[in-house]
């Protein structure tokens, strides 16, 4: 009776404890937001949401003044597209050829080399799109600039493609053997039983991770600081300079401007589109979980 109760004494401590870290990771979430919020009110009674959606040109720090926050936004945008047209196929096509290709041996030697892309530091991805991608483009096309768009997307496409590979090819190692085996016994080549049948059953946790790995891209700092510029550019050209919003908030955070002005609140604007952007990723990432899931017994 002496050892059950220690027993129960040690879970309700160890309960408790688990509670407290979740009590504190939410109340961080909620500080964060917050002060999101509460900021933001302030820009905002100063300058129209409005404008600040629709405006085409953003120079907050310039007389006079424009908060169109556009520019920042579509720089954001193209930057993560471009890097999921190279993530996306390539970290795919690595899920494929882990799951269904490789050899366990392979396998457990590829996927971790694969997954210490994702432990590189961002500001290294910087330097290396800066130095060494820039001048491969520049010599290729000649009227890109020196900071541009497309060394940030494609160097940031190769830090996220672990992300969508080992994602991708947990959905697909947890397909069912039968339905390989299924597959095969109608005359399906590996080709066939891995992209219409594999794949098509583990879609949910592919398209998962296709949307949050755009959603890491999206809030990606150092390398679109480094690589991309600091110019707000409302453009859809990748070899121009833009400016993403985290480069902005990057910049404006080191004291170009005043403390309590309107110009340092527009931080936590542009930081509070940011986050419901990638809120919005994650609502559409469980979505798609929800949407596409298949399950098996």
């Amino acid at each position: 009776m002496a050892g059950l109760r220690r027993r129960r004494r040690r879970e309700r401590t160890v309960g408790g404890v688990l509670l407290g870290f979740s009590i504190v990771s939410i109340l961080t979430t909620l500080g964060i937001v917050g002060v999101l919020l509460f900021d933001s009110a302030s820009f905002f009674s100063e300058v129209s949401p409005v404008e600040f959606l629709t405006g085409t040109t953003w120079t907050p720090l310039f007389r006079p003044p424009h908060f169109g926050v556009l520019p920042l936004l579509t720089g954001s945008l193209l930057i993560a597209a471009g890097a999921a047209l190279v993530a996306l196929p390539l970290g795919l096509a690595a899920a494929i050829f882990l799951s269904e290709y490789a050899h366990p041996r392979v396998r457990n030697l590829v996927k971790p080399v694969l997954e210490i892309l994702a432990g590189v530091p961002t500001v290294v991805y910087g330097y290396f799109a800066l130095t060494f991608v820039t001048p491969i483009l520049r010599a290729i096309w000649p009227a890109t600039d020196v900071f541009n768009a497309a060394s940030a997307s494609i160097v940031m496409g190769i830090m996220i493609i672990p992300m969508v590979s080992s994602l991708s090819e947990d959905a697909m190692s947890a397909v069912p053997r039968s339905l390989r085996q299924a597959a095969y016994s109608l005359g399906a080549t590996k080709v066939e039983v891995a992209t219409r049948t594999v794949v098509p059953a583990a879609l949910s946790g592919i398209v998962a991770s296709f949307i949050l790995a755009i959603s890491r891209a999206i809030g990606e700092t150092m390398i679109v600081t480094i690589a991309a510029g600091a110019q707000p550019a409302l453009t859809l050209n990748p070899f121009h300079s833009v400016q993403t919003m985290t480069a902005y908030i990057a910049q404006t955070a080191q004291g170009e401007a005043p403390h309590g002005s309107v110009e340092y609140r527009t931080i936590f604007a542009v930081g509070l589109t940011l986050f419901a952007i990638t809120l919005l990723m994650n609502i559409l990432s469980g979505f798609a979980m929800r949407r596409f899931r298949e399950e098996y017994e």
